[in-house]
């Protein structure tokens, strides 16, 4: 067996789910012995049996996979409660265990993976999406979260200034957006919710019980308000990341040039069925072309 074969070997029995108890498993889940594969491959000490030193890696590998995933998702969790929150994220990671270098990747899958997998949110099966509120506002944390990862090591690219624009023909100017801005249409107001959670997580011992009661109270009321439409920019300033509210027709004209529309068709896209009169359409547009420029959104080809 050579070294790549044997790291292979290796990585396949370190990433074998734990026991309920949070012990290695005697078999792996192809059914063959993780001893055996031990003793072929690791050698015992005076200690420690050749199963017992792999079994500290595979823990280890658990233990910190899980607390990162943790880490990265803290509004899921809060509204999931701890207990489900960890059923949901060994299920998850037993399905879609990491593949990449960095564990900045862990949650890459997760909204997908919710979307097929929804009693992990509380939602019962074969009940319709839009009846779930629980689900429903679980997903929209997780959009949230896994933009608020992608916008804040995402690349940024030299920003193009609202004065170089002037002049410009609307009809044939394609504006790029910056690699790390993230839109996002949502169902629920999310991003209030996971600043309060944010917020809450220094509290100290004794008030721990308390902060928690109120997160639950807070978690609840968002669950049962009726969905209303929530449109957000979550970028980047000073390698800091912020949630901008937008307006329905500031996130459709972003969204035109995301994909690639000219400016003149964005704007067309943005105002379409737009109760807004005319002129006051034009002053809008003006104004958030001002912001979005301002804050760098707009990247050199």
């Amino acid at each position: 067996m050579n070294l790549a074969a044997i790291q292979r070997e290796v990585a396949r029995a370190v990433m074998t789910p734990l026991t309920p108890s949070e012990r290695m498993r005697p078999k792996a889940p192809n059914g063959k012995s993780l001893a055996k594969l031990a003793s072929r491959l690791i050698k015992p000490n005076d200690r420690l049996t050749s199963f017992e030193r792999l079994e500290i890696y595979n823990r280890q590998y658990w233990f910190r996979v899980l607390d990162g995933f943790s880490e990265d998702f803290p509004g899921l969790r809060a509204i999931l409660g701890e207990r489900r929150f960890d059923v949901l994220a060994k299920a998850y990671l037993t399905d879609c265990p990491s593949r990449s270098f960095t564990m900045r990747d862990l949650g890459c899958e997760l909204e997908a993976w919710l979307r097929k997998h929804p009693q992990f949110a509380g939602a019962r099966l074969g009940r319709r999406p839009g009846r779930n509120p629980r689900l429903l506002l679980a997903l929209d944390m997780v959009r949230l979260e896994w933009s608020e990862i992608e916008a804040f090591d995402s690349a940024a690219l030299p920003p193009v200034s609202a004065r170089s624009l002037e002049g410009a023909h609307a009809a044939k100017l394609r504006l790029k957006l910056q690699p790390y801005l993230r839109l996002l249409d949502l169902r629920y107001p999310v991003d209030d919710l996971l600043l309060a959670i944010k917020h809450d997580t220094g509290t100290n011992v004794a008030s721990n019980a308390m902060a928690e009661r109120q997160k639950r109270k807070k978690i609840s009321a968002v669950a049962r308000l009726k969905p209303l439409p929530t449109y957000l920019a979550v970028h980047r300033v000073d390698n800091l990341v912020y949630f901008r509210r937008l307006e329905r027709e500031e996130f459709a004209i972003l969204s035109a040039l995301q994909n690639g529309r000219t400016l003149e068709r964005a704007i067309e896209a943005g105002f379409h069925r737009s109760r807004t009169a005319v002129a006051q359409q034009a002053a809008d547009a003006s104004s958030w072309f001002r912001n979005w420029a301002a804050l760098g959104w707009f990247a050199s080809s």
